[in-house]
């Protein structure tokens, strides 16, 4: 009877020590998770890293534009066109005068993985509005317009006409040019370079469930030859006098300089527009190679760096091993990356896109 109790007592003991040590770990566990969550989304806008996918309207790469948003990418591309008939712009790689694309017309979160696809912006925006509105605690996401066409506004596809799109389909989920520009205590920084310089971003957690746009010129806008106003400078004109109005207010979009390069790229732009552009999109590769990264860390400057896969040594576009894509993650991240984007729709994206880390 002794040794029966004397064993049993043995086993109280081991037990009650084993669920204080498991206790001891999970409530270990619980502290560091939060706490991991809460240093991240401490973080401003301007001092993390995170991943998108390139042409994310792409229907080959997911079947809805939802399921890219389900995947954790934080950037989010769209190519859109002007078109002269309809007066939206449409959304496809290279049609000029429709729709081809994964966006489908979800007014509601139960739409979103239903219905007829190749819509336009309209409802690419929708999209990304209804699945915020179910999401309020996603990372803050950088949506990409590629005006492939650039601007018309002889035929009111202008500037002011995309703010109106956009203020009308995904508004009240858009961190604008003006939240950038207020101050604390109510007054504004002169331009955008003045507030960013002053590290004027909001955190990351201030930013859960919101969207901040930017515009970059499209390829056929470049190679036209008689388009000789491309969207990065119609734009920021359109900003720039905005702010003389005192309505910068309907500003919805930051314009964006599309091309990295050793010092300041703006000077190619006229000394009046060149504060209004503090985001900055070119190739990731050139980033890392061109020594000049820490002045757009140390500007407060986002940046957008494409084809992560092509930084030396290149990966696959497509379906590189995990740890070399958290690996060229994290290079692009110490290289002063905002935003980085990719082609890893496939695995590993599902392990990369969600990443946030550190910038710089």
């Amino acid at each position: 009877m002794r040794l029966y109790a004397l064993a049993r007592n043995r086993f109280r003991s081991g037990v009650a020590a084993l669920a204080t040590v498991l206790l001891t770990v999970a409530l270990g566990l619980a502290a560091a998770g939060p706490a991991r969550a809460l240093d991240y989304g401490s973080l401003q806008l301007d001092q993390a890293t995170s991943v998108g996918i390139h042409n994310t309207y792409d229907n080959s790469s997911y079947p809805y534009l939802a399921d890219a948003l389900d995947s954790g990418a934080t950037l989010i591309e769209l190519d859109a066109w002007v078109n002269p008939f309809t007066h939206q712009w449409d959304v496809s790689h290279s049609d000029p005068l429709g729709s081809s694309n994964n966006c489908n017309y979800a007014p509601v979160p139960a739409d979103l993985y239903t219905g007829n696809t190749s819509q336009d912006l309209d409802s690419c925006l929708g999209d990304i509005a209804t699945w915020l509105s179910v999401h309020p605690d996603a990372n803050p996401i950088m949506v990409k317009l590629e005006l492939k066409d650039g601007f018309d506004a002889t035929i009111g596809m202008g500037p002011a006409e995309l703010d109106s799109y956009v203020a009308a389909h995904i508004g009240s989920y858009v961190y604008k040019p003006v939240d950038l520009l207020t101050k604390s205590d109510g007054t504004q920084y002169a331009n955008l370079d003045t507030a960013a310089k002053a590290d004027n971003w909001p955190t990351r957690q201030q930013l859960q469930g919101k969207v901040i746009i930017e515009a970059i010129p499209g390829t056929f806008e470049q190679a036209n030859p008689f388009d000789h106003l491309w969207t990065d400078t119609e734009y920021a004109d359109y900003l720039s006098g905005l702010e003389s109005a005192g309505q910068i207010a309907n500003a919805e979009i930051f314009p964006s300089v599309l091309g990295a390069q050793t010092g300041d790229p703006r000077t190619r732009y006229a000394a009046a527009i060149q504060p209004w552009f503090v985001v900055f999109d070119g190739d990731a590769a050139t980033y890392v190679a061109d020594g000049n990264t820490e002045w757009y860390n140390a500007n407060h400057y986002l940046v957008v760096a494409t084809d992560a896969e092509n930084v030396s040594p290149a990966l696959s576009d497509t379906a590189p091993s995990l740890s070399d894509a958290q690996a060229r993650v994290a290079l692009l991240a110490a290289d002063s990356v905002s935003f980085v984007s990719t082609d890893w729709s496939n695995p590993p994206g599902d392990g990369v896109l969600s990443e946030v880390l550190p910038r710089g």
